[in-house]
């Protein structure tokens, strides 16, 4: 047998298969909170939203005050006057404003201011951010990932050529038309530009296109702030269920330990002193485990305390036949007489048979507690077992005239669960012994019927005799292993002193009880009464109710 391990690792590690889950699944929780796909497109909206309403201002205004009438040439941009309305509308909202002609042609950029050395272009530097600690980090990292899936690369990238054209855009070709185009691009490091292009009109006449177009600088702000949000909630909630998980564990482990050690300690050779913790009052499965261990203790003890009595009755009921053999063969070897040597010769035979006879019952005693423990219950009709006793003995014929008399209850349901072979071994055996001290002419009475106990119904057989009856003092004694008293007129050694004990054993192992007591009539003992008690079995429905 290999011995019990415990190891502090080994069971420490069960906090982390306990915690494993339950921070797995917060995690899987943050990640979807932490994505805000749908948040972000909404976002996204809004700001085109916006870029449309302040695209819409900006074009009306240019379309009355940008642009000239001319009966020769026609409406067209001023575009002197163009430009610097063009970027000075379009900065209070930190926007980027092109104007285009109607040709397509670039008439004004908000980012290119005119000068004597010819245009200067303005490219505006992200304001400094906070990075906000551990929590910034995570979400940077967090947002650095999402730029890798492919939603967040999903859309076109932003290009812009040294002469630039309405038609290299998608959203002024559009408007060009008379409608208004909206387009959203990315750029290098996972940002993105929004676009939105407005005709100018005049007169619904399209004299130009304008487009508006803004960083997500704003969009990610919120984005990492609703994250950021969304992390310290996350790190509360951690914290509390680490250190819930952590008590529930620890509630389970600390008494798995014990248990554990206890039952190391449960050792041959180690003595009794080692106690099963008793964890009964919890009302769990700890409980429960504590109260099965110390219920298998208990038995185990038990187990080996009856092992070593019986090793120990075995060995004194062997010695004396054996002494006794020994003396006779010892004797026989010396002695010449033919008449003391066949004396001797038959007193070798008779403690030869009474050791075959002993070592018969040892063995079929020692392996009934195996076979009770393996076999399987099934239904069984006790009043078809007396019947069948009593038919057998009305057949075989009963010695001296004696009587088998059956007495049962009619239409009583005699049915209990158990083992069919080793309860007919019960009755067969007190039937035998009761037939041994019942006198020549006697009557043995056989009685079974079925009662009703506030525990449970029960079936209940008694085997009555005519005999001596039981001494007062060995009514308990009787059936205890080896113990023999035995008619007087009876051989010595004909009966190992086991038959009571295996019934005993039988009837215990079937929730049973079994008794003895004398019958008393006008004050005198009139016989011996053996009582069988077993839990009885509801025929209808097929469940002990004992």
């Amino acid at each position: 047998m290999r011995p019990l391990m415990v190891h502090g690792p080994r069971f420490r590690s069960l906090i982390w298969r306990i915690l494993a889950p339950n921070v797995l699944a917060l995690v899987i929780l943050l990640g979807g909170l932490l994505y805000l796909g749908q948040y972000k497109r909404g976002l996204v909206e809004s700001e085109l939203d916006s870029l449309q309403v302040q695209g819409e201002i900006i074009a009306a205004a240019l379309g009355e005050a940008a642009v000239t009438s001319s009966p020769l040439e026609g409406q067209d941009f001023l575009s002197g006057l163009a430009r610097p309305m063009v970027r000075r509308l379009a900065r209070p909202a930190n926007l980027r404003a092109r104007l285009f002609a109607a040709n397509g042609e670039l008439i004004a950029d908000s980012r290119a201011l005119s000068g004597p050395g010819g245009q200067v272009r303005i490219e505006e530097l992200p304001p400094p951010q906070d990075k906000g600690g551990i929590g910034g980090i995570v979400i940077d990292s967090f947002a650095w990932v999402l730029g890798l899936l492919p939603e967040s690369g999903g859309y076109p990238p932003y290009r812009e050529t040294a002469v630039q054209q309405a038609l290299d855009y998608g959203e002024a070709a559009k408007a060009l038309n008379g409608e208004i185009g909206k387009a959203v691009r990315s750029v290098p490091g996972g940002h993105l530009v929004l676009s939105v292009a407005v005709p100018v009109q005049r007169y619904k006449h399209v004299l130009g296109v304008l487009m508006l177009s803004a960083g997500s600088a704003g969009i990610e702000a919120s984005l990492r702030e609703v994250r950021l949000n969304i992390l310290n909630v996350f790190a509360i909630v951690l914290v509390i269920t680490v250190s819930l998980t952590i008590f529930l564990a620890r509630t389970i482990i600390r008494p798995v330990q014990r248990l554990a050690a206890a039952a190391k300690g449960v050792r041959p050779g180690q003595g009794r002193k080692v106690m099963i913790p008793d964890f009964a009052k919890r009302r769990d499965e700890i409980g429960d485990l504590s109260v099965a261990l110390r219920d298998m203790t208990d038995a185990l003890w038990q187990r080996i305390d009856a092992i070593e009595s019986f090793a120990a009755d075995v060995a004194h009921e062997i010695k004396n036949p054996l002494t006794s053999l020994r003396s006779a063969v010892e004797t026989a070897a010396r002695i010449e007489d033919p008449d003391q040597q066949r004396k001797l010769m038959a007193i070798i035979l008779d403690d030869v048979q009474r050791l075959d006879r002993l070592i018969t019952d040892i063995s079929n005693a020692s392996r009934l507690d195996a076979e009770l423990s393996r076999a399987e219950n099934a239904p069984v009709d006790i009043a078809k077992i007396l019947a069948a006793l009593a038919e057998v003995h009305g057949a075989t014929g009963a010695d001296g005239g004696l009587r088998l008399e059956l007495e049962l209850t009619h239409g009583a349901s005699l049915m209990v669960s158990g083992i069919e072979d080793r309860l007919v071994q019960v009755y067969r055996n007190l039937v035998s012994n009761a037939s041994s001290f019942t006198p020549a002419g006697g009557t043995v009475t056989l009685r079974g019927w079925r009662q009703s106990k506030a525990s449970g119904d029960a079936v209940i057989v008694t085997v009555e005799d005519q005999g001596p009856g039981l001494p007062e003092d060995k009514r308990d004694a009787i059936f205890d292993r080896f113990y023999s008293e035995r008619p007087k007129d009876e051989k010595f050694g004909l009966h190992s002193g086991l038959g009571l004990s295996i019934s005993k054993q039988i009837v215990e192992a079937h929730r049973g009880l079994i008794a003895a007591e004398n019958i008393r009539r006008d004050g005198h003992i009139a016989g011996a009464r053996f009582t069988v008690s077993l839990p009885a079995l509801d025929a209808a429905a097929g469940q002990g109710r004992a």
